[in-house]
């Protein structure tokens, strides 16, 4: 079997202090480091570099997120928004992966941390000593030494406090945010601020009169329960707390599932069309799990259609799939629903794949293009 799917588990640790490190502006700053003549200009990042088209800004620096762009907005918005010395570049998914592997090996080598990847620019740091900023300023110092990039670090006291902490440190800094000045600094902010809490969620808590972390924390728990459901309305409720968890876990992530997504630039505009392309997209979302040997249990489809209305379906297959042309077929049932009289211009398949036996494994779902 894999190495990938019996590897043991290696480190689990309730530390003592959690540092979440968070590198600034990171595919920006990748790109600057590549063109140094674009430092201090705006800098878009998305698509093909191409503004003219259909496709999304996947980052944006600090000079340009001051004139209102920033992520997931469409390229043409931010053409508008953006000044006359503004520089669209295209995506280039292999240097931002070899960017974050070496940010990651530089923060592993750090004595006594245990090292949580949560993303392409940012980890968590389980640590155990008294002086929690020393080893923050040590970690801004190995990365800045092996990438020339530079991180923000929030220390907490769990991995909720840490994360929000990294916001007031940006760019560049250090802040720690604890119990014991939570309320101090969040207690008047907005719902919306706290992680995990959308622009869906803080409008139901709105309907509650709940808007700030401080009416969270003192809002009828009873009341959340009703309006979430067990599980998320004891969570939200303790998140107006900063409560949250401290374990910090360095066992490999195992993808949970393949995507593959496409933003078309003339919209599909017949059903043949739609099913030939969810069936493409079907197809390779199919061959990236077939690569790790595990069969796809559950199809979803995403659909946007013209001009911006997006819709998510899904479907359980019969039995595990190891044959490409089931899966192909599910996503084309699925896309066999869509409404053929609207125009769509973009598609995304996701193939979930059945997690390994072994229990040590902790999911992550890998995206080309999000779903």
């Amino acid at each position: 079997m894999d190495d990938i799917w019996t590897c043991a588990r290696q480190t689990r640790v309730m530390a003592a202090w959690v540092l979440h490190v968070d590198m600034d502006q990171f595919i920006a700053a990748v790109e600057v480091l590549r063109r140094p003549e674009l430092a201090g200009l705006p800098v878009i990042v998305g698509g093909r570099g191409d503004p003219t088209e259909r496709a999304v800004v996947s980052t944006a620096s600090y000079e340009a997120r001051a004139f209102g762009i920033g992520s997931g907005m469409p390229l043409k918005i931010a053409a508008r928004k953006a000044p006359p010395d503004a520089v669209f570049l295209p995506v280039d998914h292999a240097a931002y992966e070899q960017a974050s592997e070496d940010v990651m090996t530089a923060l592993r080598a750090l004595p006594g941390v245990v090292l949580e990847v949560i993303g392409w620019d940012e980890c968590f740091l389980g640590i155990e000593t008294d002086d929690p900023e020393a080893t923050a300023r040590e970690a801004q110092a190995a990365v800045l030494s092996a990438t020339d990039l530079h991180c923000s670090v929030g220390i907490g006291d769990n991995k909720i406090r840490a994360k929000i902490a990294t916001e007031f440190g940006k760019p560049r800094g250090i802040f720690r945010l604890t119990e014991a000045n939570w309320f101090e600094v969040m207690g008047e902010k907005s719902t919306r601020d706290l992680w995990g809490v959308g622009p869906k969620v803080h409008k139901r808590l709105a309907a509650h009169g709940i808007g700030t972390v401080r009416e969270l924390a003192d809002s009828d728990a009873e009341e959340l329960i009703r309006e979430f459901g067990p599980k998320m309305g004891v969570w939200y409720h303790g998140l107006g707390s900063g409560l949250g968890p401290s374990v910090v876990d360095d066992t490999p992530w195992v993808a949970r599932s393949h995507s593959r997504e496409t933003t078309y630039q003339q919209n599909l505009t017949t059903p043949s069309e739609v099913e030939a392309a969810v069936r493409e997209l079907a197809g390779h979302a199919f061959d990236d799990c077939a690569a790790e040997g595990r069969p796809v249990i559950r199809v979803h489809l995403k659909v946007r259609y013209a001009p911006f209305e997006t819709k998510t379906f899904g479907r359980k297959l019969p039995e595990p799939a190891t044959d490409r042309e089931a899966v192909m077929a599910a996503a084309a049932a699925l896309a066999a629903t869509l409404d053929a009289d609207r125009e769509v211009r973009l598609l995304g398949v996701r193939a979930e794949m059945a997690m390994p036996e072994t229990g040590d494994a902790v999911e992550r779902t890998p995206v080309r293009g999000r779903i």
